[in-house]
């Protein structure tokens, strides 16, 4: 009898391992960090309509950089992104994002973001403390300057989740708890899950690149959105979110 349990329970064990929800707390290092290299990838965004149209969206910069500041080594993602829905009626927006954070943990330490449309720019500004998120007090023209949204515990900054998430111990089974935080946004600080569902593979320019497939609904059923990081640089290659209105929301690498 003995012989018939042992092995049924170390199952139940290994199975219980894989099903464990990994909190990943601000402050502690990330196991995979040393994969963010400095770089700049661009994305296309576009729409996916039900009858199969494409409509693009927007093209998007992100930047990875490694910089002293204040005595040390932290590190500066600069995105922008560019509006390709252009029109003598309807000028395309440009919008430039500018986040400082602490190196091997991704702990946010600031956030800039400049919006400019029809001739007219919104500054907005926001820095990161364990217990609330601030508008930036000395940033001129900053619109988020009277900011004060407190947070249970500290956050990590949603707006730069691609990069975060790449530096995860994606594998087979994986969950982890997140606590983001989209600075300025309507929705307070809280934990989001991200799983590894499983493998999948898509088509790179010298043949298919296997992938980790990771999902989340945002805390909303019926939002569902798939990564696809690829195995090795885990480097995030496409992206699809159901919307609302039946279309699906493409984010796709065009290195």
């Amino acid at each position: 009898m003995r012989r018939i349990l042992l092995p049924t329970l170390l199952a139940c064990l290994c199975a219980s391992a894989q099903s464990a929800v990994t909190s990943v707390d601000v402050g502690a290092p990330l196991p995979r960090f040393s994969l963010i290299k400095p770089g700049t990838h661009y994305y296309l965004r576009y729409f996916r309509t039900a009858d199969g149209a494409s409509i693009p969206l927007d093209i998007w910069a992100r930047e990875v950089r490694f910089e002293q500041r204040d005595g040390k080594q932290q590190m500066h993602i600069v995105q922008r992104w560019d509006g390709a829905m252009a029109s003598p009626t309807a000028p395309a927006a440009v919008k430039r994002l500018d986040s400082w954070f602490e190196t091997a943990t991704f702990r946010p330490l600031s956030h800039v973001r400049i919006t400019e449309r029809d001739g007219k720019k919104l500054v907005e500004g926001f820095t990161f403390a364990p217990d609330r998120v601030s508008g930036m007090p000395d940033l001129a023209d900053n619109a988020q300057k009277a900011l004060s949204v407190p947070s249970p515990e500290p956050t990590f900054n949603f707006e730069t989740d691609i990069e975060f998430l790449q530096a995860l111990p994606l594998a087979e089974g994986y969950e982890a708890s997140i606590n983001f935080y989209h600075p300025g946004g309507g929705s307070a600080p809280k934990r989001y899950s991200f799983k590894v569902s499983g493998s999948g593979t898509i088509a790179g320019p010298t043949g298919p690149v296997d992938c980790w497939l990771v999902t989340t609904d945002y805390g909303t059923p019926g939002a569902d959105s798939t990564f696809w990081f690829a195995k090795g640089s885990q480097l995030m290659l496409r992206q699809e979110s159901a919307m609302r209105d039946g279309k699906v929301l493409v984010k796709t690498l065009i290195d």
